[in-house]
Parts: C-alpha cells; structure tokens; sequence
C-alpha cells in the first residue's frame, strides 16, 4: 500500500476511535464541559452527574486513548483537558465528508436536470 492510502486509512481509523468515543452521551458531556479550554479533576467532571469518579475515569480513559482528551498531574491531583487538534481535526474530516456529498448532490442535480 502506498504512503499515501496508508496514510488515509490511518486518518480515517483515528476519526472512527473519536467518534466512537463521543458517540456516548457521557463522554460527549465531558468534552462539552472541557470545551471552555480550562482543565478539571474527575471530581469537577463528576459534579451534576450520577456518576461514580470511578465511571466517570473509565470515560475519560476512553476519550484519552482516543486521543480527544489528555491528563496532567498537579500535585496530587489528575487534571483533564480537551486535545483541541484532536477535534481540529476532526472538524476537517467532517467538511472534507460535507464537500464529497455536496458534489455528489451536484452530480446528481445535474444528471436529473439533464
């Protein structure tokens, strides 16, 4: 396989991991209260929530090994943040799937119209 298709093929297995991740509400949560660019511990993440720290880890241990969120340590302390290229890129592979599907809207329009 060329560099290029591997090289796609990895893109494209990466954004499937990430988009798993965030296909679950909790963890879709998380990154929307990580979203305003400030860390927070698990027991921030957890505050307003049903969940146990222990599950709210096991979400954030999803997200971390999807690349969407990372950990730091402070102290003793566990503080978690979003990967903005992570979801950077998710972003451009959302448009790049848009653009194909506008052209081929465009193909067909123009083949009906024909």
């Amino acid at each position: 396989m060329s560099n290029s298709l591997a090289d796609g093929a990895q893109r494209i297995a990466s954004a499937a991991t990430m988009f798993a991740a965030l296909g679950d509400p909790t963890r879709l949560a998380i990154v929307e209260k990580l979203g305003d660019g400030r860390q927070r511990s698990i027991t921030e993440l957890g505050q307003d929530s049903a969940y146990t720290r222990q599950a709210i880890s096991k979400h954030l241990r999803v997200l971390e090994d999807a690349g969407v969120a990372c950990r730091r340590r402070q102290g003793r302390e566990t503080l978690y943040a979003l990967n903005p290229g992570a979801i950077a890129g998710l972003r451009d592979h959302l448009e790049a799937v848009s653009r194909q599907w506008d052209d081929a809207l465009a193909r067909l329009k123009s083949l009906v119209e024909s």
